[in-house]
């Protein structure tokens, strides 16, 4: 038996070794696209800025891109912005379902040992009931009034 359990992890942890290395192989070739793809970026910009130069000037030209990349940025950020709210809720529902599963687990783990002890029955029931109270009043408390903002006043 012990043979088996030796032959089984040697085989996970080399398997996890390859893996390892192969995600190590993965991330320098896509940093290498990605450093590439940057240069090529930067020489079309570069391009785009000597055929507009030419065209329209140095001057209006530097302004111009100036101020499309202060634009691109402008928007990045408020975009970033008007999506973290969303993201933190759904982080925070995620945070809580994984709280729950992680709670349900272990009362399940615990409930048999609970269950065979003396005073076991009266310490399932005791946090059972008041969840069973807690979810109760949550269901028949009113949510709060919606708050008016200065656009909802007539």
């Amino acid at each position: 038996m012990g043979a088996l359990v030796s032959l089984i992890s040697a085989l996970a942890s080399g398997e996890a070794v390859a893996a390892v290395q192969r995600a190590r192989t993965t991330v320098i070739l896509y940093g290498l696209a990605a450093i590439l793809a940057l240069c090529g970026v930067g020489f079309l910009i570069g391009a785009a800025y000597i055929w507009l130069a030419a065209r329209y000037g140095p001057l209006a030209t530097s302004l111009g891109f100036g101020i499309g990349f202060l634009v691109i940025a402008g928007l990045i950020v408020v975009i970033h912005k008007l999506t973290a709210s969303v993201r933190g809720k759904r982080r925070a529902r995620r945070r809580q379902a994984d709280m729950t599963a992680v709670g349900i687990t272990a009362a399940l783990a615990l409930l048999p040992a609970l269950a065979k002890s003396r005073g076991g029955l009266a310490a399932i029931a005791a946090p059972a009931l008041a969840v069973v109270a807690y979810a109760i009043y949550r269901e028949n408390t009113k949510p709060p009034p919606p708050r008016q903002g200065p656009d909802d006043l007539h």
